[in-house]
């Protein structure tokens, strides 16, 4: 027996084991198949709780940039407070300051679901856990009774008949390691499974925490966006009865008109002495070429090249296909109407259409960009220029995608649909003009 025991030992120390192949062939049916299915579960769980995680920090990165911006536009709010300041401007960041929160608010539900989800799914892989545990005891626990009441005899008899019979090294090697690491591995187990519960409960923990203070977050901006309600009604309510209030903010807007049509001016007339230029060059290249034949010369290789010349005609609309610009309700359509925030009788110089967050603008049609700027009324705007002397003006923009001097396709999206400068909400201000004449949008379109 004490030969046994050392050479057991030994065979242990030396870590003997069955090559992969020969060893599975030893194996059971039964034994073989289970622990692959333990571990393919165990995988997809970890998986799913990985992505979940991180689903969850890409959600906290993106409400602590709009915790970022908004904190921004009340500071803006809280500046106009204190100086006098235009009425458009003020009704405009009262309106994004109410929209940044109803959307932060969204993404705040969104962050709730989320993390009660992930709370449902642990305390599921917990209680999961706890069943396999409490099985694992109780195996450990017949385990110490049997060898309690049998203590090593029974097993001693099990190795010596292995070692003694005749038969495949290999197999005899694998089956003697396998039943003296048996109980090393049932530990090892439960070891393991009791270190992913606790680490499951303190993750667990931890989305508790972190759901209660949104909960008590949301709870705030909710009453905070009842108090800016409320606060923009009363600005508009006085707006309607202060004639003085009012006057102003009709010069804001006729202001804000006016510096519209200088733009597409100043970019008529440069778009003429760009003509104007072309023209002159193409005389020069002809009048040199003739000099050059009556002298009997042939023309320099430089005079030969021919120099591009921009279309005379300014009245002209764009030929070919056209795109809406944005899918969307018109909230405000082309010439004289009342004004839908302002109460006020006003000239529109385009049309506005609501528009969603996230939504993306669209060029009406080909032609290339001439200027990507923050203009006073309209916020971040694009304005391109079309064939024949025809601009067509995309104001409101939260990000622009396209830069001056490049080209852009027919239907190319060119930025997407925002309420920076806007008094009602997410909209986009589409204007068309032809040569400095402005024209309405909606019937542009369908010729």
């Amino acid at each position: 027996m004490r030969f046994l025991i050392v050479l057991l030992c030994f065979l242990v120390s030396v870590g003997f084991a069955a090559p992969k192949g020969k060893a599975e062939s030893a194996k059971p049916a039964t034994t073989k198949s289970a622990p692959a299915k333990s571990s393919n579960s165990k995988s997809v769980s970890s998986k799913a709780t990985k992505k979940t995680d991180a689903q969850i920090n890409e959600q906290k990165n993106a409400l602590k940039k709009l915790e970022s911006d908004l904190a921004k536009k009340r500071q803006e709010l809280a500046l106009l407070e204190t100086e006098e300041k235009g009425v458009l401007n003020t009704i405009s960041l009262l309106d994004q300051n109410l929209n940044q929160t109803r959307t932060y608010i969204h993404e705040l539900s969104k962050s709730e679901t989320m993390l009660e989800r992930a709370i449902v799914q642990l305390s599921a892989d917990i209680d999961s856990l706890d069943r396999k545990i409490a099985d694992r005891k109780e195996v450990m626990k017949k385990r110490i009774r049997t060898l309690y009441v049998n203590g090593r005899t029974s097993e001693a008899k099990v190795l010596y008949s292995l070692l003694t019979r005749e038969g495949n090294p290999d197999r005899q090697v694998y089956w003697v390691h396998h039943i003296l690491n048996q109980d090393q591995q049932e530990v090892e187990t439960l070891q393991q499974l009791v270190y992913e519960r606790d680490e499951k409960k303190q993750m667990e923990s931890a989305h508790l925490e972190d759901l209660k203070k949104l909960r008590n977050k949301k709870s705030a901006e909710e009453k905070g966006l009842v108090s800016q309600m409320s606060g923009q009604e009363k600005m508009l309510k006085s707006l309607k009865q202060d004639q003085n209030m009012q006057r102003r903010a009709l010069q804001e807007f006729e202001q804000n008109q006016k510096t519209m049509l200088a733009l597409i001016k100043t970019l008529e007339e440069r778009r003429k002495k760009e003509i104007e230029a072309a023209k002159k060059a193409e005389a020069e290249r002809i009048a040199r070429e003739k000099a050059a034949k009556a002298k009997g010369k042939k023309p320099a290789k430089a005079d030969t090249k021919k120099v591009s010349k921009p279309k005379i005609t300014v009245a002209e609309s764009v030929k070919g296909p056209k795109c809406t610009p944005l899918k969307g309700q018109v909230i405000s359509s082309y010439g004289l109407q009342e004004h839908p925030v302002l109460h006020i009788m006003t000239r529109n110089l385009g049309v506005e259409i609501r528009g969603k967050r996230g939504e993306m603008v669209k060029a009406a049609s080909a032609g290339t960009v001439v200027m990507v700027s923050e203009i006073d009324g309209r916020g971040p705007s694009v304005i391109i220029e079309h064939e024949g002397g025809t601009y067509s003006v995309y104001g409101h923009l939260k990000t622009i995608r396209v830069q001056e001097g490049k080209e852009v396709r027919n239907c190319e999206e060119i930025g997407e649909v925002g309420d920076v400068a806007s008094l009602n909400g997410i909209k986009l201000y589409f204007q068309v003009s032809e040569g400095t004449q402005t024209v309405d949008p909606l019937q542009w379109l369908k010729q």
